[in-house]
């Protein structure tokens, strides 16, 4: 396992990262005070420059592909509501953002737990407590578990 810190400076990658997020809603954007910027007007803040946006420019406009699915429940949580919001921003980065219903998700036997698959080889599949928070992230390299997340 590694903690949140290590897990958070994983800003590398050789050719893709992709990320399933099936969470209802997240501690980290509930803290965050864009997200009452959110309640407040209805749209989610966009900072382009934040070291998030930049990095992901950079890995974009180096040719690599970062994408990720977000599981949205009918109707959509108010979490989710702020990220559908926020995919504007995450896609004015260059990165390929889709959604599924969660009936389709479940109908379609996807993983329920996030995770970030990188370069087709490492999945980190990202744990949470029952309160949204992110804990730690479990890391799998053997190519038959990365095949089934795959």
């Amino acid at each position: 396992m590694i903690g949140t810190k290590e897990f958070g400076h994983r800003k590398t990658f050789e050719h893709s990262a992709w990320h399933l997020e099936t969470r209802r809603g997240y501690a980290s954007d509930r803290e965050d005070p864009g997200y009452a910027e959110f309640l407040a007007n209805g749209t989610a803040p966009c900072d382009l420059d934040s070291e998030w946006c930049v990095n992901i420019r950079r890995q974009t406009q180096d040719g690599k592909y970062v994408g990720r699915v977000r599981v949205v429940d009918s109707p959509p949580t108010e979490g989710q509501l702020f990220l559908l919001s926020y995919a504007r921003c995450s896609a004015a980065t260059g990165e390929d953002v889709r959604n599924l219903w969660r009936e389709d998700a479940e109908r379609l036997r996807m993983p329920a737990q996030d995770f970030w698959l990188f370069d087709s080889r490492l999945v980190a599949v990202l744990r949470f407590d029952d309160k949204d928070t992110f804990q730690d992230v479990e890391i799998i390299t053997e190519p038959a578990e990365v095949l089934r997340y795959r």
